[in-house]
């Protein structure tokens, strides 16, 4: 079975119950596959983890109700303003919150990357975040030297306290890049939280730009920012496929589609409008003069 694919198929592999990891906004959204995903209407009680933030994909899936669980830091438009569908879900208690750090969930991928159930870290401790994570754990630092005198005004009872974050592991990770090839290698750059993603997840679907027809690893010059095949399971050509989000400097942002989504979503049948738009063809993308990597 060949791993290129059309983006109808690869949406399709999106099923009900997955936890699904999607990266930021400046990341390389997937936003063409997730809009095919919500066409298809079988996706839902989705478990959303932001890597680490999420913006108008994570709405968009909000505001289509696939989403049970979200796992986040922060869901914004930036300077479009706040996340429309996802206030208003948050009000009316539409799924459950996690409420995260972008170190927390960077740091729960890397424990589901290296096979261990947790890793520690300290950076939450004093934070009123503890208080709503029960399943972070804080303990005391068992290889701290014992000295009553070092005991935490921050948790009381311990003399070094540490934070444990759970492996998050993900069913499917997806995201958009700037060209794949037909083997399967993805070229990620500099974005390297795509790399955490895919190596977290069970499996990995990836939209390009471009298709090459030679492999990625064999060129030097673009070899090193490749994600290998070993950790793709399709990949479809999508051009245009983060809009109305820019992709790294090939593609260029829409900032009035992101603000005319903004305006619309306001109201949940300004979003059904739009959504029902969206899905009939609209949408934009404006390609910037940087070539893409061959």
């Amino acid at each position: 079975m060949s791993i290129v694919v059309d983006v109808n198929a690869l949406a399709s592999r999106l099923e009900p119950g997955m936890r699904l990891g999607l990266c930021a906004d400046y990341g390389g959204v997937p936003m063409t596959a997730l809009l095919e995903a919500v066409g298809q209407r079988r996706a839902r009680d989705l478990h959303v983890v932001c890597v680490p933030t999420g913006g108008m994909h994570v709405d968009i899936l909000i505001g289509a109700a696939m989403v049970a669980t979200l796992e986040t830091s922060a869901v914004s438009l930036g300077e479009a303003g706040s996340a429309p569908r996802f206030v208003a879900g948050v009000r009316e208690r539409q799924f459950r919150l996690l409420d995260a750090t972008c170190p927390a969930i960077l740091t729960g991928l890397l424990a589901a990357q290296k096979g261990v159930p947790f890793i520690p870290m300290r950076g939450l401790i004093g934070s009123d975040l503890l208080a709503h994570r029960p399943d972070w754990k804080v303990i005391d630092n068992p290889f701290a030297a014992e000295d009553a005198s070092s005991a935490s005004a921050c948790v009381p009872g311990l003399g070094d306290p540490i934070v444990l974050i759970p492996a998050i592991e993900l069913d499917v990770a997806m995201f958009h890049v700037p060209v794949a090839d037909r083997e399967g290698n993805v070229w990620i750059g500099r974005r390297r939280e795509l790399a955490a993603m895919a190596y977290a997840a069970r499996r990995t679907l990836v939209t390009a730009e471009k298709l090459s027809e030679t492999s990625l690893l064999d060129d030097e010059t673009v070899a090193a920012g490749v994600l290998p095949a070993l950790y793709v399971d399709a990949v479809a050509h999508a051009p245009a496929g983060a809009a109305p989000y820019g992709l790294w400097g090939f593609v260029a942002p829409d900032p009035q589609a992101l603000a005319d989504y903004a305006q619309a979503a306001r109201t949940a049948a300004g979003f059904n409008r739009w959504l029902e738009a969206r899905l009939a063809g609209g949408g934009s993308a404006q390609r910037s003069d940087a070539a893409l990597p061959a």
